[in-house]
């Protein structure tokens, strides 16, 4: 798909994640700017996810609008969120391999 977008999102800031990540995935499928958006949740954004209830409400609110959500097993399973996340309706999946395609094939991806 060409008009896809990864947003590779690691940074565990709250006011990052609403003022960037979450408005930026949102408006792109509302104003058509991307076809696909895709949020990766690695690192410490997972356990962000599990302790913060309007980061959850954003999130849930994100997938309800399309944006798609997946974080990285590896991650997940260290940090003990796995379930919380899937819960959620978040795809967990080992992304070393995915990520590095990505990056590889020259698609669109933003790290925040």
């Amino acid at each position: 798909m060409e008009k896809e977008l990864n947003i590779l999102w690691t940074n565990a800031d709250p006011v990052t994640a609403e003022k960037m990540v979450f408005m930026y995935a949102g408006n792109s499928l509302k104003r058509n700017w991307w076809e696909k958006v895709t949020v990766i949740i690695w690192g410490a954004t997972a356990q962000l996810i599990a302790d913060n209830d309007a980061i959850r409400t954003s999130i849930i609110s994100l997938i309800d609008q399309g944006v798609y959500f997946s974080a990285c097993k590896a991650c997940a399973d260290q940090l003990g969120v796995t379930g919380q996340l899937e819960e959620m309706g978040i795809e967990v999946k080992y992304w070393g391999e995915p990520l590095t395609e990505i990056l590889q094939s020259g698609k669109k991806i933003i790290s925040v």
